[in-house]
C-alpha cells in the first residue's frame, strides 16, 4: 500500500490507486484544483525543492493567474507565501516554482508582471 500524496501538483493523471476520494457534491475538478496546470519541469522543481501545493495554495495561485490574465499579462511571477510560481498566463501553466531558500539566487526573466496572491 502506498502512502497518500499530499502535494496535489504531484498526483499523476489517471485513476487513483486504492479507494477513490470524491470531491464534495457539485464541486468540479476545476473547483478543487483550479484551472492552473503544472508543466513537467515545474513538477520536478516542486518535488526536488519539497514545495507543497495544497488546495488553498492552488486556489490562491489560480486567483493570481486570473488577476494577471485580466490585466493582459503573458508571463507572470505569482507569489504565494514563500513560493514564486512562474506562469505562462495564456495557457494557465506553471513553468517553474522557486521556494524562498532558492529565490535569493534566482533571476526571473521573460516576465511582464508580478502578482502577490
Amino acid at each position: 500500500m502506498t502512502a497518500p500524496v499530499h502535494n496535489l501538483a504531484l498526483i499523476p493523471p489517471g485513476p487513483a490507486p486504492g479507494p477513490v476520494q470524491r470531491a464534495p457534491k457539485g464541486a468540479s475538478f476545476a473547483d478543487v484544483l483550479g484551472s492552473v496546470t503544472f508543466s513537467n519541469h515545474a513538477l520536478a522543481r516542486l518535488q526536488r525543492r519539497g514545495i507543497e501545493v495544497d488546495a488553498a495554495t492552488a486556489q490562491r495561485l489560480d486567483t493570481g493567474v486570473s488577476r494577471a490574465a485580466a490585466k493582459g499579462s503573458r508571463d507572470a511571477v505569482v507569489l504565494v507565501d514563500d513560493t514564486a510560481f512562474v506562469v505562462a498566463v495564456r495557457n494557465r501553466t506553471v513553468v517553474t516554482a522557486v521556494d524562498s531558500a532558492h529565490m535569493r539566487d534566482h533571476v526571473f526573466t521573460n516576465i511582464d508582471s508580478a502578482v502577490i496572491a
